[in-house]
């Protein structure tokens, strides 16, 4: 297993010389953010984003996300342009030696949370999802505001785009999504590149959006709308956790020997109700995953892909973006790193 971190660029509060200081770590997970959805990266500015991670001796290890055009997720006839940019895309970052992309087909939002600074008993804070809360979200019909709208909509233009999706199924959705992999996958072979799904988050329906990449039978269908090897999976122990369906460890087996993960989250949550959670530190007994047997799962697949610290608290006072504070994630990436030499060390 690789540990990587994830790194939100120049802006981010957390630094490529605080990074490179934790224990065990080799890779950094980021992207490019100043291009519009939908458009090109060039081999430019991915190579300005490489050297500059390598300035520090951390290698760019993965790219989380190359973004899908609402307008690809939706079926509409402007699909085929955004669908050959993303495939040029992919060949700029084959080029630049990158071969591993996270990206998501969620509408919309590629995460909800009702609140962003919830303070737990120990004083630290966490992101948190309420279903009653977030329904009085819902930018239809509700009258309070949803935390971490994409910038990039008004509130408007959100109402507008929920309601274009309104009469979305979820089988348009899976056919929505077939067409990308179709034209995307062919071009991912060609150049060497995985890519890597992450789940829905969380695993339901949000506002009547569909939501379809949520349990074992559906990675299982994804997987074989292009049975493909560059066609695999972001497996967060954290988007699927939620749901008591989801047998973390189990999927890790099963979609690992399928040789499907190409990149691995690895963060614990706390289900303190239906369709309730909480975000908790990564040890196994302050939340609702046994991490131990997570990564032990890793390890008996012989995992040796990247991986990466998920979401953390805000601990000792930090602030910044909301689960993306240095701290907690760097505990994170070294509790997990003991667990890993922990087994690796009693097997021999």
């Amino acid at each position: 297993m690789k540990m990587t971190f994830r790194w939100y660029g120049d802006d981010d509060k957390v630094t490529l010389e605080n990074i490179r200081q934790i224990p065990g770590m080799k890779g950094i997970v980021s992207a490019i953010y100043d291009v519009p959805v939908g458009e090109v990266w060039s081999l430019e500015k991915i190579m300005a984003l490489k050297n500059k991670i390598e300035s520090y001796g951390l290698e760019l290890s993965v790219i989380e996300s190359v973004p899908v055009h609402e307008d690809i997720k939706m079926g509409l006839p402007t699909r085929d342009r955004y669908i050959e940019n993303y495939a040029q895309t992919l060949r700029n970052l084959a080029k630049a030696g990158v071969y591993v992309v996270c990206y998501n087909f969620m509408p919309v939002f590629d995460w909800t949370r009702s609140n962003l600074d919830y303070e737990l008993p120990d004083g630290s804070k966490a992101l948190i999802y309420d279903e009653p809360t977030v329904q009085k979200m819902n930018p239809l019909v509700g009258d309070l505001s949803l935390p971490g709208w994409d910038a990039s909509y008004t509130k408007d233009e959100m109402k507008a785009i929920l309601e274009k999706y309104q009469s979305i199924s979820e089988e348009d959705l899976w056919s929505n999504l077939e067409y990308f992999l179709k034209g995307v996958i062919p071009v991912a072979e060609e150049v060497g590149i995985k890519m890597a799904i992450h789940p829905d988050d969380p695993p339901w329906s949000i506002f009547g959006l569909p939501r379809i990449i949520t349990n074992k039978e559906n990675l299982e269908r994804f997987i074989n709308l292009v049975d493909s090897p560059s066609n695999g999976i972001t497996l967060c122990s954290g988007s699927l956790g939620v749901s008591r369906e989801n047998d973390i460890p189990e999927l890790i087996r099963y979609f690992g020997k399928k040789g499907r993960i190409h990149f691995a989250h690895i963060r614990n949550i706390k289900i303190t109700g239906e369709k309730c959670f909480e975000e908790s530190s990564h040890r196994s007994e302050d939340g609702s995953l046994d991490v131990y047997e997570i990564v032990k799962a890793y390890y008996d697949i012989g995992f040796d892909g990247p991986f990466r610290p998920d979401h953390g608290r805000m601990i000792w006072g930090e602030t910044g973006r909301p689960g993306y504070g240095l701290y907690d994630r760097a505990l994170g990436a070294v509790y997990i790193n003991g667990i890993y030499e922990a087994l690796v060390r009693s097997s021999k």
